[in-house]
């Protein structure tokens, strides 16, 4: 595969996947335009760095696909000057895009060799090893907080490192479905509202405790 290759792909994923399915912020657009996704991928998965498909990058974790990047990013709003913490932050394409959009990012990342892989691939964020569900209080409050896949539930946690007026984007498992949602802070409140369907990868360590039965 060339340069030349790949920035073919990259067009044509911004005009298959990504104006057909609501990412209408054009700074989004240019970003995952410019940003090389094939960088953030194994070596041998690269020929699929494009592909419209949560992308296994080992470890059962997989990149979003980049329909589902592209619409958490246009519901985030992002503004020059946001503080973001990214829960899950693997490779850190998700991280690089927001750099690109002037955001201030901390990732955060709980497996050794993917902390490793992201912190190289995008040494201007501030990286995190810890627990997904635990977040990063050391940043908080966050302006953003972007769910860097699907989850079970939001942990308080996570909700407790919101600024007030913050956002939070992220997928929620409803009954097998992923829905993409977009939640904000207001004063001790918090709520999400769903905006769409779609295949997210999946985060380890957001299941719902077991309801109790007789």
């Amino acid at each position: 595969m060339t340069e030349q290759n790949f920035e073919q792909m990259r067009r044509a994923m911004v005009v298959s996947q990504l104006r057909t399915t609501g990412v209408n912020d054009p700074r989004v657009v240019t970003a995952m335009g410019e940003i090389a996704r094939e960088r953030f991928v194994p070596d041998d998965k690269v020929v699929l760095a494009y592909a419209d498909l949560a992308l296994p990058i080992g470890v059962g974790r997989a990149l979003n696909p980049p329909m589902v990047t592209g619409r958490l990013l246009t519901e985030a709003q992002v503004t020059p000057g946001d503080t973001a913490l990214v829960v899950g932050a693997a490779t850190g394409y998700t991280v690089a895009l927001l750099e690109k959009l002037g955001a201030s990012a901390v990732a955060v990342e709980e497996d050794a060799g993917l902390y490793e892989l992201g912190s190289k691939n995008v040494p201007g964020a501030t990286w995190v090893k810890a627990p997904l569900v635990t977040g990063s209080k050391e940043g908080a409050p966050y302006s953003l907080i972007l769910l860097d896949g699907a989850v079970e539930e939001i942990p308080q946690a996570l909700i407790d490192q919101l600024g007030d007026g913050g956002r939070l984007v992220g997928a929620l498992i409803d009954r097998g479905v992923s829905r993409l949602v977009l939640g904000v802070r207001a004063g001790r409140g918090f709520g999400t509202k769903s905006f769409a369907d779609a295949d997210a990868a999946h985060l380890p360590g957001f299941a719902k405790p077991a309801a109790f039965s007789f």
